[in-house]
């Protein structure tokens, strides 16, 4: 079991969030999906055996909304100076 979680673009209601889900749950082999409209992400959790991140965006590009990436020097920026950085 793999668990992705996807910065999604272009939510502004309750609606959005909903059809994310839908189109999120159709992706074969997705086990479960929680879609949060205040974060702009979902956490999916899928069988790699059959399917993959690529497919999850597909799905939610293909209904309308946006995938974006983390911004990884963000993160490497905010773990320096503590005790993991």
């Amino acid at each position: 079991m793999q668990t992705e979680i996807l910065n999604i673009t272009g939510m502004t209601c309750g609606g959005c969030s909903s059809t994310v889900t839908r189109a999120l749950v159709a992706v074969d082999g997705v086990h479960d999906v929680q879609v949060s409209l205040q974060k702009n992400e979902a956490v999916v959790q899928y069988d790699e055996i059959f399917t993959s991140a690529d497919k999850l965006k597909q799905a939610v590009e293909a209904a309308g909304y946006g995938v974006s990436e983390v911004n990884q020097t963000a993160i490497e920026t905010a773990n320096k100076g503590n005790c993991c950085g």
